[in-house]
């Protein structure tokens, strides 16, 4: 089975598989092309018209800073860090040709709950996912330490805003591969109304 298969919309659907960011190449998308996944990733549900997500294009020329703000916040999610750990930091930031960092901005006090809003930045976020690979491209959404680092998310997002998850974009550099995926019959039930 060819994964991410572009034939049709449901063989995409059928075959997505994400990339590994450390084994992404170039080329990624252009200009356009990224303009165009975010169009797409902005075509989600989204109840109430609220559109509670941001993307946050981070350009190559700004890998390094965002090395060096990892590499800030590495103490606080780990004190005992070592040079491995920075070293790895500096990787995540520097792996991929393009990264996106989709934020949940959710609209507080509003009628629309709080969990609706989110549900839709994750379906924004799927958008992406699926956009990218239907242009030819993979991607791999990553949250890690990162995504939940106080000093990281001040650097993205405003007071109530969380990182949905860090989008890396670009070819693959090897073949990709499928993984498990959970059978059918472990997550499909078929409701039987509760008893008068």
């Amino acid at each position: 089975m060819a994964l991410n298969d572009r034939s049709s919309t449901l063989a995409l659907l059928e075959t997505r598989r994400s990339g590994r960011p450390r084994e992404m190449v170039a080329p990624g998308p252009s200009d356009a092309e990224l303009e165009r996944i975010l169009a797409i990733a902005a075509r989600t549900p989204d109840h109430g018209k609220l559109f509670p997500w941001r993307f946050v294009t981070v350009a190559t020329n700004q890998r390094q800073a965002l090395a060096d703000l990892l590499a800030r916040a590495l103490p606080e999610h780990n004190p005992d860090a070592n040079a491995a750990h920075y070293a790895k930091a500096l990787e995540f930031a520097h792996q991929a040709p393009s990264l996106v960092v989709v934020v949940s901005s959710p609209i507080a006090e509003h009628k629309i709950p709080l969990w609706e809003q989110q549900l839709s930045a994750g379906a924004a976020a799927m958008n992406l996912l699926i956009a990218t690979h239907a242009l030819g491209y993979v991607g791999g959404w990553i949250t890690g330490w990162q995504a939940y680092s106080n000093t990281v998310r001040a650097a993205f997002c405003a007071p109530g805003e969380r990182i949905v998850g860090f989008f890396f974009l670009g070819s693959p550099g090897r073949e990709l591969e499928e993984r498990p995926r959970a059978p059918l019959a472990t997550v499909v039930r078929h409701w039987t109304p509760p008893s008068a």
